[in-house]
């Protein structure tokens, strides 16, 4: 088959959207604010959700608090108000000759959607109620004409814009399935297909847009889930192959007598997780395949020790080792502790961060360059171009989640590739970590080290907020310190919080105007913000008023109360890892939150934190809540948003992908001279950009 005849089918699916059947120019321009610019894409655009019209009931066939679908047409529409910003909708549907009412509280809006004469699909559990049958907030669809809906139909529901109904969209789709669903190409072979009970590509497309059956609709869209499940899962085998086949790093072994030498300067035995993910990182570290490695575990789990170490291994060999934190308040705190711990030991550690003046950062820079130092502690500075190592052997980033892998292998400049070691103090739902943080090994840290008090959380309210700071005063006046944590650095007039330095201002003219109180947050210049910390961590400042700036970053261990105040703002791995800045030392701590919260959503959140201590199982919940975009941001992270499937409801999926994917790299080294050709392109050509894929193949 020629070149040109391998890419005409391409050539057709990229034909622009205005040229498909039932689309056209004006539609195309509402298209286009749903991304939908060719063929290909509309093919693509997955239905969010249906409406099963598959049990089509009449209404005299409808029974009590029993979930069923009505088709009928709207005779009257009534939209009363039954108070101060409170109002009901009424509507009178019509079936043959048998009626129900469809009731909505306080959605004036949905008055738009029923015009008289118009059919509608209602979903939802009816009621009977003063001799009729209703339907209260029922899930209502608008069908058109010539889309009657009749038993043994489920109707696609897609997300929309302004100026589209669904309606429309079915039709341009159907369009679309018509006339270029022949041009697609099969990207697994059909053996493969047959091997793992895939449907093939045109007859999976049909299905999901026109389902016959539900039983057909959940084969079209595994289908789909397990091809974007598996191109992802193919990327990061690659991304690991690349690595171990290309890249070059210096092999650093642990003797008893390094390994001796290390611990003699911790004055505190390590847990069992320490020690097991230090023989963990040791075997990577003494292969020249350059270590990949993630660790992940609760606050205070003891992970910049372990680190330490790494770092320590990779100086007794002669080779540099930097640790890159995304803060100056993060990167200063891992240099004082580096400081602490290394007292008496020749190491010798530099700061370099961008709150250097120009002489300051070109004497760093010249020391880093030259040799004469072995540790190197800093924020981005470290990715400048002009930044030299004299011997880089490894890196460690702490807060991985915060960095994109691009950024983090911008420091493979040498013939040698150091090792990577990056941490993050937000424990890591498993389907996360096999999508986000799939390139990498894990090492976990549960357990903390012993001697840690425990820790009291409370949700607070206005009738307990006096008594609150009663406490908190007497508190301080035993000795200890604490926080004022808010959501926001300036108030606006739609918040409805009190921000951090509106804080500072009543907590001085009121409850706390006896103490010494700082303030720090994002805009405070670095030279401030260090100002300000000092005097806290030296018991100078008493109470520290902040955003979540110090989330991370922060290690007073007589700073034990903490009171947050909106709290429903902040999400569930934000709350702990604040409530782990009094959690460090031998006193108890308090922490009191005071929230509005107004939807369900942050009630499960807030009354989770206040039950558990425990980040992994807040990790799972936060997941549940809020899904992986929330808890990582994929956009710092680099990977394209996921188009069908789901971390949480497709495990099961996602580890089958993943399996077949390290499987099918490891059986076909030189997969892209395969019959797995397409699926390598696929796979290169999404996340190639983010995983640094681009001499893949």
């Amino acid at each position: 088959m020629s070149e040109t005849t391998q890419q005409k089918p391409e050539r057709r699916l990229s034909t622009p959207v205005q040229f498909v059947k039932g689309v056209g120019p004006q539609r195309a321009e509402l298209l286009e604010r749903l991304n939908l610019r060719t063929a290909s894409d509309l093919l693509f655009y997955f239905p969010r959700d249906y409406r099963d019209a598959s049990q089509l009931v009449r209404i005299s066939q409808l029974r009590e608090h029993e979930t069923a679908s009505v088709f009928g047409v709207v005779e009257e529409v009534d939209l009363r108000n039954t108070g101060p910003g409170r109002c009901m909708l009424g509507a009178l549907i019509r079936q043959e000759n048998e009626y129900l009412r469809a009731v909505w509280f306080n959605q004036p809006w949905v008055q738009h959607r029923l015009a008289v004469g118009a059919g509608v699909l209602l979903v939802g559990e009816p009621r009977f109620s003063g001799g009729r049958w209703e339907l209260v907030h029922p899930r209502l669809e608008t069908v058109d004409d010539d889309e009657t809906p009749t038993a043994g139909r489920i109707l696609p529901i897609y997300s929309l814009t302004e100026g589209l109904n669904q309606s429309q969209m079915r039709r341009m789709v159907q369009g679309v399935l018509d006339d270029y669903r022949e041009s697609l190409v099969e990207v697994f072979p059909a053996e493969y297909l047959a091997q793992h009970d895939l449907l093939p590509i045109r007859e999976a497309l049909q299905h999901i847009h026109a389902p016959e059956d539900p039983q057909r609709l959940a084969q079209a869209r595994r289908r789909f889930i397990y091809q974007e499940l598996f191109v992802l899962q193919l990327a990061l085998a690659l991304r690991r192959q690349v690595l171990s086949l290309r890249c070059n790093a210096p092999p650093l072994p642990l003797s008893a007598k390094i390994d001796a030498r290390i611990r003699r300067l911790f004055p505190f035995s390590l847990t069992e997780d320490q020690n097991r993910a230090i023989e963990e990182i040791t075997a990577d570290l003494a292969r020249t395949t350059p270590m990949n490695r993630l660790l992940h575990g609760d606050v205070g789990s003891g992970k910049t020790v372990v680190a330490e170490y790494a770092m320590l291994l990779a100086v007794a060999h002669g080779f540099q080792a930097a640790m890159m934190a995304p803060t100056e308040m993060l990167a200063r705190q891992h240099a004082r502790t580096l400081a602490r711990d290394l007292g008496e030991s020749r190491v010798r550690i530099v700061v370099l961060t961008g709150g250097l003046s120009a002489p300051e950062r070109r004497q760093a820079e010249e020391a880093i360059a030259s040799g004469q130092v072995d540790l190197i502690v800093g924020t981005h500075a470290l990715l400048g171009d002009q930044l030299s190592f004299r011997r880089l052997g490894l890196v460690v980033i702490d807060e991985q989640h915060r960095f994109g892998v691009r950024q983090r292998a911008a420091l493979r400049r040498a013939d040698l590739d150091p090792h990577y070691l990056v941490m993050t103090a937000t424990p890591i739902p498993r389907t996360v970590s096999m999508t986000m943080f799939g390139d990498l090994d894990l090492s976990t840290l549960r357990d903390k080290p012993p001697g840690r008090a425990t820790l009291h959380t409370y949700l607070g309210d206005e009738t307990r907020r006096e008594a609150w700071w009663d406490f908190f005063r007497r508190k301080l006046r035993e000795g200890r310190q604490g926080y004022v944590v808010a959501p926001l650095v300036e108030a606006s007039e739609s918040s409805g919080v009190a921000s951090a330095e509106q804080l500072l201002s009543t907590l001085a003219r009121g409850p706390l105007k006896d103490f010494r109180l700082g303030l720090v947050h994002g805009r405070v210049s670095p030279a401030e913000r260090e100002a300000v910390m000092t005097s806290f961590r030296e018991g100078t400042t008493q109470v520290l008023v902040a955003t979540s700036v110090i989330e991370v970053g922060i290690d007073v261990p007589n700073a034990t109360l903490m009171t947050i105040e909106g709290g429903d703002r902040f999400g569930l791995a934000q709350l702990h890892q604040l409530r782990g800045r009094i959690s460090r030392g031998v006193h108890p701590g308090y922490l009191c939150v005071f929230a509005a919260a107004d939807s369900e959503e942050a009630r499960q959140r807030l009354a989770a934190f206040e039950r558990s201590n425990d980040g992994f199982e807040l990790a799972d919940i936060d997941f549940q809540l809020r899904g992986p975009g929330d808890l990582f941001g994929t956009r710092q992270h680099g990977l394209p948003p996921l188009r069908i499937a789901d971390l949480n409801r497709d495990e099961r999926v996602l580890e089958e992908a993943r399996r077949d994917a390290q499987q099918l790299v490891a059986s076909h080294p030189q997969l892209h001279e395969t019959e797995f050709r397409q699926l390598h392109r696929m796979a290169t050509h999404r996340y190639g950009r983010a995983l640094d894929l681009a001499d893949v193949g």
